[in-house]
């Protein structure tokens, strides 16, 4: 009786699932509506809820596995020997966390942990990411006083900070590529962002 009451259940949750995405290529993330999801699956909004705590929930499930798909592709790209193909290989997720500001907020809401219990879909695509990061920074002609893992955290953090000045009022006119471009060649490359002059200065100091 358990295998048919859980394909059952598997199948319930992938129509919601199907009925979500087809509201959000109509309306964005923002605009989706639970009514409108169980509508279009078919089923009592009470299901909607055994499946889904609330519309966040949903909405981390959705995307968590976007972001996990373009990390994917990412990877199986050969690794990247200058920054801007390393730009252009990270681009694409970006823009997916920050296509809507709604977006961005459930993927920065989700994406720490308090317990290992708690680990979701979104915040699983951080450690993915930091690992396809710290592959990718291996090769390429970045710094290597300090440890890739250690560099992958820095790009992800300017990433994310990147993402969250696209809505910034004060600095939403600049691109999130150029800002992006402007944090790691920083962080990456600080030999070639120095100014002539600074470096012994700051060595004399």
């Amino acid at each position: 009786m358990t295998k048919p009451v859980q394909a059952r259940t598997l199948k319930t949750r992938a129509k919601l699932i199907a009925a979500a995405e087809a509201v959000i290529s109509e309306t964005g993330y923002q605009g989706l509506r639970v009514e409108e999801v169980v509508k279009r699956a078919g089923v009592a909004k009470g299901t909607f809820f055994a499946h889904f705590r609330d519309k966040d929930a949903l909405m981390e499930q959705l995307i968590g596995t976007r972001i996990a798909t373009l990390l994917d592709q990412a990877a199986s790209q050969p690794p990247e020997a200058d920054l801007e193909a390393l730009i252009a290989l990270l681009l694409p997720v970006l823009q997916f966390m920050s296509c809507e500001r709604y977006v961005l907020e459930i993927v920065m809401r989700y994406s720490g942990v308090a317990s290992v219990d708690t680990i979701g879909p979104i915040a699983l695509t951080f450690g993915q990411q930091l690992e396809v990061l710290t592959a990718w920074l291996q090769h390429g002609p970045y710094r290597r006083d300090i440890a890739p893992d250690l560099l992958a955290e820095g790009v992800q953090a300017f990433a994310m900070q990147a993402m969250a000045l696209r809505f910034c009022t004060l600095h939403d006119s600049t691109a999130l590529e150029t800002r992006l471009r402007t944090y790691l060649q920083a962080w990456l490359l600080p030999d070639a962002t120095v100014k002539p002059g600074v470096k012994s200065a700051v060595k004399q100091g």
